[in-house]
């Protein structure tokens, strides 16, 4: 077949097919993909239904074959995508969930290092005990919490340095 009497039937089938394509899917250029592919499949074996009163039904089974192949394509990269973020993530949780671990126990390592007093403090102050109600329960004043408190953090800062090079 000549390539003009071709393109003049691709021309008028074009219509049909994109209203095909419609059935597909909403998006304008899936859709001009989706006819465009179908086109360039049934340009393989167009001189087999040229003239064949079926030629629209042959051109949707392509189309419909191409959407459910490109569907099921997608469908197994969403697939792989999902697992490997999945694995990805629960990785990370397991070297985060070690790294804390190790962060724990040397700031546990540290504090039992320091004068019981201060550590004691400390750990209060972590809890959330306010400076009056720490300096209450030790019976001295607040002055000397807030100083204690302070050396302490500095104190922990100088034996936890190594973590603060490592962000």
């Amino acid at each position: 077949m000549e390539n003009v009497n071709l393109n003049a039937l691709f021309k008028e089938k074009r219509l049909i097919l994109n209203h095909f394509a419609s059935q597909f899917t909403s998006d304008y250029d899936e859709k001009e993909d989706l006819v465009q592919e179908t086109l360039i499949r049934a340009l393989k074996s167009i001189h087999n239904f040229i003239n064949d009163p079926k030629l629209m039904t042959w051109l949707y089974v392509i189309m419909k074959n191409i959407y459910i192949n490109q569907y099921r394509r997608e469908r197994r990269k969403s697939v792989v995508y999902d697992d490997y973020l999945n694995l990805t993530i629960q990785s990370s949780m397991v070297i985060n969930i070690y790294e804390n671990n190790l962060l724990e126990d040397d700031i546990k390592k540290a504090l039992d290092s320091l004068p019981s007093e201060h550590a004691e403090t400390f750990r209060m102050y972590l809890d959330g005990f306010k400076y009056h109600e720490i300096a209450e329960h030790f019976n001295v004043p607040e002055g000397t919490i807030k100083s204690r408190i302070y050396l302490t953090r500095k104190k922990l800062q100088q034996k936890l340095e190594v973590y603060h090079t490592l962000k």
